[in-house]
């Protein structure tokens, strides 16, 4: 399996994921959901409101009484942070001189906005620059579940970004789940081509609404054929395999073989070269097997919309992941 530390980042806090803003101080004049969006900002300088500028962002009014505003964000799945980003894109004038980012864990049946929620600061009050991309990393192994951007003493944020590596909280994945979800502790560990989308698309919870919300590859134009490999939370035993391609109709793989890595790292062939079809569900059983990871050969190119990989860890999996769930805040869970 892919070392956690090797993987690259996920952005936590993205509505693709399940990222929602839980609470704000104040956004008079941009909603304060725009910092989760998707893509980056648009500006169009002669857009005006009943309330004055249209910014594609959060902007909250100038305060006039001591303090600072704030918004809180519950992240789509809990994790480690590495870095966030707050993009004032656009914000020249408007842009708040500094911020400062704080970080809980909460259960889900508790308000985040609720006074006795303890934050910790994960980025001290630091500078904050108009109409750029600010940088703060962030050193700290705990999980987190909510963060809280606090800005000095009011302004405008187009974006905030919060990457990291997700954690998935282990006591809502026992039984069958989809091994392969960016939700339950999967990701991409290997893809041969991501010309057009990224490969963890297809990982993504939800179904894709269009073609763009997959993974495709460049038609391929030598010899071979394009892959993706997947890395589950740990081993599990595996059940069956959808290959979604919906919304690819020209463009979805001729054939797929698929094989699946067990724990000693051996790699096994569980479904031969196999014809797929086109913007459909391609479901497949698997053999009755324990794996970490699977591959996913598509001959000789092609992509796909989601990739799904039904199965269930195992108990050894489930007891590692949540000791290591608990040993963060066991006082709290």
């Amino acid at each position: 399996m892919t070392p956690r530390s090797q993987r690259a980042d996920l952005d936590l806090a993205g509505r693709a994921l399940g990222g929602s803003v839980r609470g704000v101080s104040d956004d008079l004049f941009a909603p304060v959901e725009s910092l989760l969006l998707p893509g980056t900002p648009v500006h169009d300088p002669a857009t005006f409101g009943p309330r004055g500028k249209i910014y594609d962002g959060w902007e909250s009014r100038r305060r006039r009484t001591p303090g600072e505003d704030w918004a809180i964000v519950a992240l789509g799945i809990p994790g480690e942070l590495h870095e966030v980003v707050v993009d004032t894109a656009f914000f020249r004038g408007n842009y708040p001189p500094e911020i400062t980012v704080e970080a809980a864990r909460v259960e889900q049946d508790v308000d985040p906005v609720d006074s006795s929620v303890a934050w910790t600061v994960v980025v001290p009050r630091s500078p904050c620059g108009g109409n750029t991309e600010n940088v703060y990393p962030v050193d700290d192994p705990a999980i987190y579940t909510h963060v809280r951007l606090v800005i000095h003493p009011d302004g405008g944020v187009a974006r905030m970004r919060v990457r990291g590596i997700a954690v998935p909280d282990p006591r809502l994945l026992g039984g069958r789940i989809d091994l392969a979800s960016l939700q339950h502790g999967g990701d991409i560990a290997d893809c041969s081509d991501m010309f057009y989308s990224d490969a963890r698309n297809a990982l993504m919870p939800g179904e894709a609404r269009t073609m763009g919300e997959g993974w495709e590859n460049k038609r391929r134009r030598g010899g071979g054929n394009d892959y993706l490999v997947v890395t589950f939370a740990g081993p599990a035993r595996l059940a069956w395999l959808d290959i979604d391609t919906t919304f690819f109709v020209g463009n979805a793989p001729g054939e797929v073989v698929v094989s699946a890595r067990s724990p000693d790292g051996e790699w096994v062939e569980v479904l031969g070269r196999t014809r797929t079809r086109t913007d459909m569900h391609n479901r497949f059983r698997l053999p009755d097997l324990v794996a970490d990871a699977v591959r996913v050969d598509v001959f000789p190119d092609g992509g796909m919309a989601r990739l799904h990989v039904y199965g269930e860890l195992t108990s050894a999996t489930l007891s590692t992941l949540l000791e290591r769930w608990h040993a963060d805040d066991s006082e709290v869970w």
